[in-house]
């Protein structure tokens, strides 16, 4: 999956009141949105282990433990890295929060102001660099 520079990439769950909070804080701070629906965008194992490389974390972090499917799906089980990333593919709906994803890095939204940490600006708000200083 590639990735635009100057576009957020938004993985979410648009059923989960964490996901449209943080897809609407995302509409607040940028104009050019991918949204990808993580229960209904069948995503493959090679896109997820691209996402968790970018996070810099295990795919076993990406889950809610809490979630009522868990103990069913995953339960005690100990996996490989590509167990994992089959286990985010078969089960998205065990994604712990949402997943932004802008200029090259990731974050994993747990609360829907963490988007913020992306530094995303809309492009009209953007100064050009020939009017720079002149304010």
């Amino acid at each position: 999956m590639q990735f635009h520079p100057n576009e957020l990439f938004l993985l979410f769950n648009p059923q989960s009141n964490s996901g449209k909070q943080t897809r609407a804080m995302a509409k607040d701070i940028c104009s050019h949105i991918h949204e990808v629906d993580a229960l209904h965008d069948k995503l493959i194992p090679t896109y997820w282990k691209e996402v968790v490389t970018m996070l810099g974390i295990a795919p076993s972090e990406l889950l809610d433990k809490s979630h009522p499917d868990y103990k069913s799906k995953v339960g005690d089980n100990s996996y490989t890295m590509d167990g994992w990333l089959e286990v985010l593919a078969r089960n998205p709906q065990l994604l712990r929060a949402p997943i932004a994803i802008y200029s090259g890095r990731a974050i994993l939204c747990e609360t829907p102001t963490d988007i913020m940490k992306l530094n995303v600006s809309k492009a009209g708000d953007k100064i050009l660099p020939h009017l720079r200083g002149q304010a």
